[in-house]
């Protein structure tokens, strides 16, 4: 910002301060105007002089007041050209300076009514002049006052439209502002509610499982040392899969290394150039080198990865079987996700909460338009403890609804829990290429039923 910004800045903020010496000022000048145009008669001193400080003074809250100093000049010249004195004296300028100022600063009505006041003016003037009898001059005097007070009402219009644009345009800019951080603030509350479910999902569910898989190898350690070292292995594949979920999960929050000062960033050349396949000529013009491999990403779960997710509840000693009907297809990655986290979450509610040896369904009905999810156990039910928390079937329903999707849960009818999630698919999507691992192929076409325990 300039020198010159920041005067019109503190001008702006203190109008009432600079009006008054800029009247001040005028006062010292017009009133010295004023004697000299009398050339010393004493008779018409006094009157005149006061008159002009009565037109002068207003002026200091011309920009504060608009509408009441542009009435009080009015008034004031009008009982001049009435009562005091046949002739103009130069502080009734004043008047034009009003007619600015409230056209510039006042309501619409206010400079309106003095333009009409101003024309009002243009005729009385020739009368109390004494210029009536000659009409060539009266016309003339009229004239003139109309030419003069339009001109000062015109250019008062074009400040004023310029002043309105520039306050519509810093007021769009604040209101854009305040939208941009309102927008933001949504975006990083949404964000870190992603963020906490995603940890939620991934730390509880293989927390559980190492968990039950530590206490099942304890207590089975002294009679069966296989089953103990497979609840051993089944733990560090789990908390190799949550490292590995933690780290793709934590690194989209870090930030790159910072580019040095004066340095110039490096762009990924075009697919298809030496440097796209992993070779590229170091900054010397020597030989070419491999490019460093980038760090290693790994999907996101989806709804394929369903049964795998069963086959590792499986491997931790609970008894949980996979039912699927209709033809499966694939989903879009947050439909998908979806699913999966919802999956995830009921059967780790079943590790916790549904007591000792349940016996849990997972039943995957494909349709038309929905995949509808149901897991549902014969454990504790409305019987089982609670952490007073509840983040889990939170994150579930807060989930299915980012996609238009429904969660029930609770007590089941005959004993144990049951949630159920309906997902709605859309149009149907192209399946993946089938992949070496048998849990993840579609059912055969000679059955729409698959069920495996």
């Amino acid at each position: 910002m300039s020198w010159w910004d920041r005067v019109l800045r503190w001008e702006d903020s203190h109008r009432f301060v600079v009006d008054l010496l800029g009247t001040l000022v005028v006062l010292l000048f017009g009133l010295t105007l004023n004697v000299n145009f009398l050339d010393g008669s004493s008779a018409r001193a006094v009157p005149d002089l006061l008159v002009a400080f009565l037109l002068i003074a207003p002026l200091a809250w011309r920009r504060v007041r608009p509408a009441a100093s542009a009435a009080t000049v009015y008034s004031v010249a009008l009982l001049q050209m009435l009562f005091v004195t046949p002739l103009m004296i130069p502080a009734d300028f004043a008047v034009l300076v009003a007619l600015y100022s409230v056209t510039v600063h006042g309501p619409r009505w206010a400079h309106r009514v003095a333009m009409v006041g101003a024309i009002v003016g243009g005729v009385l003037l020739p009368i109390t002049l004494v210029t009536w009898w000659n009409p060539p001059s009266a016309v003339a005097t009229t004239i003139f006052v109309w030419s003069v007070a339009a001109a000062v009402w015109a250019f008062g219009l074009a400040r004023r439209s310029r002043r309105e644009t520039l306050e519509a345009l810093v007021d769009r800019a604040t209101r854009l502002e305040r939208e941009r951080d309102q927008q933001a603030q949504i975006a990083t509350a949404a964000e870190r509610a992603r963020i906490a479910r995603e940890m939620h999902d991934i730390v509880a569910h293989s927390l559980t499982v190492m968990i039950a898989q530590a206490d099942g190898g304890r207590y089975a350690a002294s009679a069966d040392p296989a089953a103990a070292t497979r609840a051993l292995g089944t733990i560090g594949e789990t908390g190799r899969a949550a490292l590995t979920d933690m780290r793709r999960l934590l690194g989209v929050l870090r930030e790159g290394p910072p580019t040095p000062t004066g340095s110039i960033p490096v762009v990924a050349p075009p697919a298809g150039t030496a440097a796209a396949l992993g070779t590229a000529p170091p900054a010397g013009g020597g030989p070419a080198g491999p490019t460093p491999p980038g760090p290693a990403v790994t999907p996101q779960p989806s709804v394929e990865d369903v049964p795998h997710l069963v086959e590792q509840v499986r491997a931790s000693g609970l008894r949980v079987s996979l039912v699927r009907t209709g033809t499966p297809r694939h989903l879009p990655p947050g439909v998908g996700l979806t699913a999966f986290r919802i999956t995830q979450e009921a059967l780790t509610n079943v590790l916790k909460h549904a007591g000792p040896d349940p016996s849990v369904t997972v039943v995957m009905s494909w349709r038309p338009d929905a995949l509808a999810l149901e897991v549902s156990d014969d454990g504790r039910g409305a019987s089982a403890g609670s952490d007073g928390l509840g983040h889990g079937l939170l994150g579930m329903r807060e989930r299915a609804a980012l996609f238009g999707g429904t969660v029930t849960a609770g007590p089941r009818p005959g004993g144990g829990y049951r949630v159920r999630a309906e997902l709605p698919t859309g149009p149907a999507v192209a399946a993946p290429p089938p992949t070496t691992s048998t849990l993840d192929a579609p059912p055969p076409a000679a059955s729409s039923r698959q069920d495996d325990r």
